[in-house]
């Protein structure tokens, strides 16, 4: 059985992220409604009664918000950082594990890597799924790449990248300044170059699908960020680049 992910949705209005192998299915943040959820898990041919667990990145709305009402209404356990449950009052729920020092757990036959990356979050952590010998990445919400992201992020048969934002674009773009300093700097978010940046530094032998993800709808191009990633990416087999009301379809690692 191999690995497989999809994506009920990439954007500031809202993230999830789907992780499955066989029968067993992880949601990977929640930035939606119920209803919303229900609808997108659908599209993909699921419901929510077919998931295992609930894991969080972050306390940022977009991933957050969907994570207690779903998880009460279909009784999911939740895994999250101390930071992130401390970070925002979500009430009750009905199975919490704690994610202690970002150290690896399974559900199921699906091993998680916590990886801390710089974000203006208290406790962020994004993952790396693995099963036998297959890896992904789930990489997004991040200033900076370190070289413990890369040591981690390296290696992996698939990878969701964030590209966030062009540099332009932002500058000149609607946000006020302090929001513009926010998305820009250490603890914000990828632009096309920085995520290129880092697929060059680690290399793309043996990527089977990179996903471009988290693409601001103001103040970046899904034609930009594919400029900016051309060169760095050209040998991976298959790149395609997530929107906000679609996320993307199944993609299975061979």
């Amino acid at each position: 059985m191999a690995l497989r992910f999809a994506s009920l949705g990439s954007g500031s209005k809202g993230n999830g992220t789907l992780v499955a192998s066989g029968d067993h299915c992880l949601l990977v943040d929640c930035g939606f409604t119920i209803r919303e959820t229900e609808r997108r898990m659908a599209r993909l041919g699921l419901s929510p009664a077919d998931l295992g667990a609930i894991l969080v990145t972050h306390e940022h709305s977009d991933h957050l918000s969907g994570v207690a009402p779903l998880s009460r209404k279909y009784g999911l356990p939740v895994y999250l950082t101390p930071g992130t449950l401390r970070a925002r009052d979500i009430g009750k729920l009905p199975e919490v594990h704690l994610i202690e020092g970002h150290r690896p757990f399974s559900v199921a036959d699906i091993q998680v890597t916590p990886v801390a990356v710089p974000h203006d979050a208290r406790e962020a952590a994004q993952f790396v799924f693995r099963r036998r010998d297959t890896r992904l990445g789930l990489l997004t919400d991040l200033g900076t790449i370190t070289p413990h992201v890369e040591d981690h992020f390296g290696g992996c048969d698939a990878l969701v990248l964030e590209a966030n934002h062009d540099p332009q674009m932002l500058a000149q773009g609607p946000y006020p300044p302090s929001l513009k300093r926010r998305v820009g700097g250490a603890y914000g978010h990828l632009s096309n170059q920085q995520a290129a940046g880092f697929l060059q530094r680690v290399g793309c032998d043996g990527l089977q699908h990179l996903v471009v993800a988290h693409i601001s709808e103001k103040n970046n191009t899904v034609e930009l960020a594919r400029q900016a990633l051309a060169s760095a990416a050209e040998q991976v087999t298959n790149c395609i680049f997530a929107c906000q009301q679609q996320g993307f379809d199944w993609l299975e690692i061979e």
